[in-house]
């Protein structure tokens, strides 16, 4: 039943992961633009400097970002910074914890259906 559910999902995951940094900038541009979203990170303005980590494509930036959405509690969003930043390690880790919730839920499920059976 639960690999019928997911040939539902596009080939491509679902997780936009193509928000490429833009190759226009200029080095000197990227820099001071890593530091402006650094400011804004360390002042709590977690969405600006995501913006700005994202059209840089600072991986660090990128992870502090997702390390961030794990922390409060946005997983999907925190595995697209780290798949963003091409952090396979984190990606990786919290695709297995995401994994054992969704195998809790349909243990928990199953032995709800067997329990109202009986």
């Amino acid at each position: 039943m639960v690999k019928k559910e997911f040939e539902r999902f596009p080939e491509e995951g679902l997780i936009k992961t193509t928000d490429a940094p833009r190759d226009d900038l200029e080095t000197a541009n990227k820099v001071q633009l890593n530091r402006r979203g650094n400011e804004l990170f360390n002042a709590g303005e977690i969405e600006q400097a995501r913006r700005l980590f994202q059209t840089t494509g600072y991986s660090d930036g990128l992870i502090r970002v997702g390390d961030w959405y794990r922390v409060n509690h946005k997983p999907v969003e925190a595995l697209k910074m780290y798949k963003l930043a091409r952090d396979d390690k984190r990606s990786e880790a919290l695709i297995e914890k995401m994994a054992q919730v969704v195998q809790n839920l349909l243990h928990e499920e199953d032995q709800d259906d067997q329990s109202s059976r009986s």
